[in-house]
């Protein structure tokens, strides 16, 4: 995946526009785009439109944002949506692994009793929107077999520190969001799981989002979050490898395949070693999943 874009669950209109986006995984949104007044509605739309839309050829997966473990709401979320057997479930505030296993435990469940396959839902964790979760980071490595991936969030983190904002006068994040961030990324990278960027939350500046992505993409982020439909087309560019990129990948791995043997190969007058190798390797399975 490179992009995933929020949608409110209480709005069919916008979920049926989202469809055609070019997003890579829809996030249909339970919890801060759904007032509290409006959450069962959004549970029976919700669960409506992934049910209509999952046998569909050619859509994007579908997971669904339900409420925190610790608001005494998931239970209700997780009763109607999995019915509709979602590819995922994208889980908030999550502290560590210990949540990520609790969350398992609860789809293991709703599995069974719906007839769905053992495992078949996969979990996506937005892992730093308190201080609690940002010191849990290293702790999801074996969690669950549901995990694929670890997120960010910067917007529910400034909340929980009481900061007055979490950027500078230049748009850039100030330090302990690109702590929250970095962490995130080596929590993501120890679990063996996809790193996915956090979004960015000023939708009309498209520059500025894609300087973003390049530098999420630098870093070892392999996708983006989008809060609206224009952001997309800038973050399936920024992660889709180019051309160049995905010839000198496969430069790499056929000079490893043609020395099966070697630590070391020289490609285009450099050598190269087994961390490039890797990098190669992954590279050329992004390039693949766009």
């Amino acid at each position: 995946m490179r992009s995933l874009l929020f949608v409110p669950g209480d709005s069919y209109r916008k979920l049926g526009k989202a469809l055609g986006s070019g997003a890579d995984a829809l996030l249909v949104d339970l919890e801060d785009s759904v007032a509290l007044d409006a959450k069962d509605e959004a549970r029976r739309v919700t669960a409506a439109f992934v049910a209509e839309h999952r046998s569909d050829v050619r859509r994007p997966r579908l997971y669904v944002r339900v409420n925190g473990l610790t608001t005494g709401m998931i239970d209700a979320d997780l009763d109607h949506v999995m019915k509709a057997a979602p590819d995922g479930i994208v889980l908030p505030k999550a502290v560590g692994g210990s949540d990520v296993a609790h969350l398992g435990a609860k789809l293991a469940v709703r599995e069974a009793e719906f007839g769905l396959g053992d495992g078949a839902t996969r979990i996506l964790a937005i892992a730093t929107e308190n201080a609690a979760g940002v010191f849990a980071l290293g702790t999801f490595a074996g969690a669950s077999h549901r995990l694929m991936g670890l997120t960010w969030g910067g917007e529910d983190l400034s909340a929980d520190l009481g900061a007055e904002t979490n950027r500078d006068e230049s748009g850039s994040y100030t330090d302990p969001y690109r702590l929250a961030r970095s962490l995130t990324l080596f929590g993501a990278a120890a679990a063996g799981v996809d790193a996915i960027d956090s979004v960015f939350t000023n939708f009309r500046d498209m520059d500025g989002l894609a300087e973003e992505c390049r530098a999420a993409r630098r870093d070892g982020f392999v996708a983006k979050m989008a809060i609206h439909p224009a952001q997309v087309p800038v973050i399936n560019e920024a992660f889709t490898p180019s051309p160049e990129a995905v010839a000198r990948a496969q430069a790499v791995i056929d000079a490893f395949r043609a020395n099966p043997g070697a630590g070391v190969v020289g490609v285009n007058g450099e050598m190269l070693d087994r961390p490039h190798l890797l990098r190669a390797e992954r590279l050329l399975k992004r390039a693949g999943t766009a």
